[in-house]
């Protein structure tokens, strides 16, 4: 190799811009399909605080991958610029509750992102103060800053504590907060996620709900046809989206995934030299994301899930049929073994019903309810949705 040659001197032969196929790249509203019914539903729910007025909270639910952070970010974005028309000063606090999921690193993140030092005195530091001190500070940077403050609370079940929601639901109503007012946005995987809260919670936040649902295949092909542009012009042979778009379909409905498969899909084509995205490149893009998702997803689940969905893996491994059904006894048997050796005591059986209803909501398992037999009564079988040699390595690995 000559001195003078440098590794990133050459311009990318597949990519133009690269970052539209980026999770936190945030498009523009012609970019967001199939979502106009959950952005006029959102914005109904927070209008009241572009006129300085107390917005509702919400709840959205979904699976991954539907939308619902990309559609937050954008409305939230869109209110600030209305409110500020009407001379309103809104402040949007976003919190990724999985990276922040005690009560005082969920305070303190809001407080961090709503505050400017230079303006009202107040330092935020990352360790120090008590959760009541950051409270305080909150308090201090809402009154002294906005009429009104949102906060997004990503992943909202991932919180250990439901303290930090009444504290934030009922900042106006106790006083804490006079001359501005507080509204909730929390995201969630989770469906059944407000039946976990206690009742003085749910009746404090006194929410509205909306459920994004699964992108259908014509939607996620012209989601990542918006995308094109991060290509060169004419790179992408015409067959690699309808194909990424029906495999994203048929498996999860998952948007973030599906622009994923196509971002590995050009590494790949521009990693073996070839000038085109082919339907080869897709193959081997999905096998790499499919590794990916799961590896992501199992290490955000708690141990008990992990020990079910690794219990379900052991068993159909070792089954006779490529697809087994496992019955839900024969998998809370394994788990048992599998915490017994873990030195942890296992949940009751209802319990480990509800974590394999969310594993299956998650579209990591599949669940059918099924008799067995004349006057026998009926039970619940499991299928996994993914080789049981990849969720074992994942289980593994998480």
């Amino acid at each position: 190799m000559s001195d003078s040659t440098s590794f990133f001197g050459d311009p990318d032969p597949i990519f133009a811009n690269k970052d539209l196929l980026r999770v936190q790249h945030l498009p523009d509203k012609d970019r967001i399909i199939g979502r106009d019914e959950e952005l006029t539903q959102l914005a109904n729910a927070i209008k009241d605080a572009a006129h300085g007025r107390t917005p509702n909270n919400v709840l959205v639910y979904g699976k991954t991958g539907t939308g619902k952070s990309l559609c937050t970010k954008y409305i939230t974005n869109d209110l600030v610029s209305s409110a500020e028309e009407n001379d309103v000063s809104v402040g949007v606090a976003y919190v990724d509750c999985f990276q922040d999921s005690t009560e005082t690193q969920t305070v303190r993140s809001i407080a961090d992102s709503l505050n400017d030092p230079d303006e009202t005195d107040v330092k935020i530091p990352m360790s120090g103060l008590s959760t009541s001190d950051y409270y305080r500070r909150l308090w201090n940077i809402l009154e002294d800053r906005y009429d009104v403050g949102l906060v997004i609370l990503d992943e909202i079940d991932k919180l250990d504590s439901d303290d930090v929601l009444m504290q934030l639901s009922r900042a106006a109503e106790s006083g804490k907060i006079e001359d501005s007012t507080l509204g909730i946005i929390g995201i969630s995987n989770k469906i059944r996620y407000k039946e976990t809260l206690n009742e003085r919670v749910r009746s404090s936040l006194s929410e509205r709900n909306l459920v994004f649902a699964p992108y259908d295949a014509k939607q996620l092909g012209e989601i990542l046809n918006s995308r094109i542009d991060a290509f060169r012009e004419g790179v992408v042979e015409e067959a690699v989206i309808p194909k990424i778009a029906a495999l994203a379909a048929r498996e999860h409905g998952d948007a973030r995934k599906a622009i994923d498969i196509l971002r590995y899909a050009g590494e790949s084509a521009y990693e073996r030299g070839h000038e085109t995205v082919r339907e080869t490149h897709v193959d081997e893009a999905h096998e790499r994301e499919e590794r990916n998702r799961l590896s992501e997803l199992i290490s955000k689940l708690p141990s008990h899930s992990k020990h079910l969905l690794n219990a379900l893996a052991l068993q159909a491994q070792q089954h006779d049929d490529d697809d087994p059904e496992i019955p839900t006894e024969d998998v809370y048997s394994l788990y048992e073994i599998m915490c017994e050796q873990e030195g942890t005591d296992p949940l009751k059986n209802r319990r480990v019903r509800d974590l394999l209803s969310e594993l299956e909501f998650l579209s990591v398992i599949r669940q059918q309810h099924k008799g067995r037999g004349r006057g026998r009564g009926a039970h619940t079988v499991n299928q996994l949705v993914d080789e049981p040699e990849l969720v074992i390595k994942a289980c593994k690995s998480a």
